[in-house]
Order: C-alpha cells, then sequence, then structure tokens
C-alpha cells in the first residue's frame, strides 16, 4: 500500500470523525442524528424540504440542552412560544422511546403535555386547563373533511397514567390526525401505537425522550434505507432517489473538475 492512499485513508477517517465529533458537540447526543424510515411525518406525496420525509437525516437535540415546545403552546396566543414552528407545523418533533422500550424509536410531534397538579388532576401548559380530573381539549390542528364537514384534532376524556406528551405524525393521509396514545382519544380504534410487547404506546415520559428533531438533511438517509430489510426503502419517494443520484454522482464528479481545472491553471500559466 503506498503513502499516498495510506495519507488519503487516514484524512479520510480523520474528516469522518471530526464531522461526527462537531455533530456532537453541537447535539449534545450520540449518534447525533437519525434516518428517517417512515413517512409518517410527510407533509405531501412528494416530500418537501424543510419537512421530515423518509430517507432525511435529522440532527437530534439533547433534551437536556432544550425544552420541548408542543403544538398547543406554539398556537397559543398567550403562551411565550406562540407562532414556534419546527419542521413545518408549530411546536417539537421529538425521538421517542414507545413505552421506554428498545425496538425502533418514533420521530412525531409533541401536541400537549399533561403534567399533575400539586392539589390534584392535570395541568395542560398551553391550554386553560388547570388541575383538571380529565382533559378534553380541540386543537387548533385542522383534520381531514368527513361528510362534508371540517373538523379539528380533540383529545377526549383522557386520564392520563401519568405525566407525558401526546403525539402524532403530521402525514394527513397516514396518521396527521390520529393521536399515537389510544387512551386520549375516547378508545377510537384508528388511534393508537403499540409498543414491542403489543401493548398500547402511553403518554411519553420526558426520560423516554432520545432527543428533539434539529436541522434536517435532505435525501442522504435513503442510502441506509436501500440497503435496510423491507420495507423501509419502499417508503422513500422517488424524487428522493433522483435527488440522492445527483449528490452521489456530484461527489464522483467532483475530484474530476477539480484536477480538470487545476491541470487547465497550470498550463494557462506555463
Amino acid at each position: 500500500m503506498s503513502n499516498a492512499l495510506v495519507r488519503e485513508i487516514f484524512l479520510a477517517i480523520g474528516l469522518v470523525v471530526l464531522l461526527l465529533g462537531s455533530m456532537f458537540l453541537s447535539t449534545g447526543t450520540f449518534p447525533p442524528m437519525v434516518v428517517v424510515e417512515s413517512g409518517s411525518m410527510m407533509h405531501d406525496d412528494e416530500g418537501q424540504i424543510g419537512v421530515i420525509d423518509p430517507g432525511d437525516l435529522v440532527l437530534v437535540i439533547n433534551p437536556e440542552r432544550k425544552d420541548v415546545v408542543t403544538f398547543v403552546e406554539a398556537t397559543d396566543p398567550l403562551n411565550d412560544n406562540f407562532g414556534y414552528e419546527s419542521h413545518g407545523m408549530g411546536g417539537d418533533v421529538i425521538v421517542f422511546k414507545k413505552n421506554g422500550g428498545t425496538d425502533t424509536p418514533v420521530i412525531h410531534r409533541a401536541l400537549l403535555k399533561a403534567i399533575e397538579n400539586e392539589s390534584g388532576g392535570w395541568d395542560v401548559p398551553g391550554t386553560t386547563l388547570l388541575g383538571v380530573q380529565s382533559i378534553n381539549w380541540t386543537l387548533e390542528y385542522a383534520c381531514e373533511s368527513y361528510h362534508g364537514n371540517d373538523y379539528d384534532l380533540r383529545i377526549e376524556n383522557w386520564v392520563p397514567a401519568h405525566e407525558g406528551y401526546l403525539t402524532t405524525g403530521d402525514n394527513e393521509d397516514s396518521n396527521g390526525c390520529r393521536i399515537d396514545q389510544l387512551s386520549a382519544t375516547g378508545q377510537d380504534g384508528r388511534n393508537g401505537l403499540l409498543d414491542e410487547n403489543n401493548n398500547p404506546v402511553t403518554a411519553v415520559k420526558d426520560e423516554w425522550i432520545i432527543g428533539i428533531a434539529s436541522t434536517e438533511i435532505p435525501w442522504i438517509g435513503a442510502a441506509k434505507l436501500f440497503f435496510s430489510p423491507p420495507p423501509s426503502a419502499s417508503y422513500v419517494t422517488d424524487r428522493t432517489w433522483t435527488m440522492l443520484g445527483l449528490v452521489i454522482a456530484s461527489i464522483l464528479i467532483a475530484p474530476s473538475v477539480v484536477e480538470a481545472f487545476q491541470t487547465n491553471k497550470s498550463t494557462e500559466e506555463e
């Protein structure tokens, strides 16, 4: 093996370590990013930059470094976080373990948080609910139309088993108006996620949160999904595959272009 090749290998490894180290320092988590594997956060069929789509890489911020802003807080004109948006909608997107388990984490939007009131009952920041025994609230979150009428997402008769967040995906076609926690929707069978033991997912405790979704790096993560077991790759859109191909082609062509430019410049100087 030539000295030049060894030098190039060490340089490549050094750049990767430097990049990952910088991301770790910035996010406080390791690994500092996740690959989005499903379409549950898509806002349209083709995907958008600035929205979480399958095949995107998403940097994940340590929850100890940032408070989670819920959807109801971001849409409450009287709240300090009014108007706050992340990935195309109000509130933060969190990455969490279902019931604290070990299966694949979920990346969904935090709708609201139930907090125990010291005097009894539950408080919900971003709403007028204080010390209530059960939580009933209609969010300013438009759902699909039924029988010619428009409906907003509604929490019905929810008595939390413990403090935590209600969550959902942004994708209107799959689960954008279906809450992950079945118990919060009047046991509506269209809702609800299951954990690895087939138990209904409950409100997301703070300690179950892996991180808060930050910067999105589009398309690149699709390379991992291409080699992943089905059905991961099937969620990736044609546009993402095309853009990934262009990115890879650009990376492969760029050194030749630079070398040709340098050669041409040297020839002109001579």
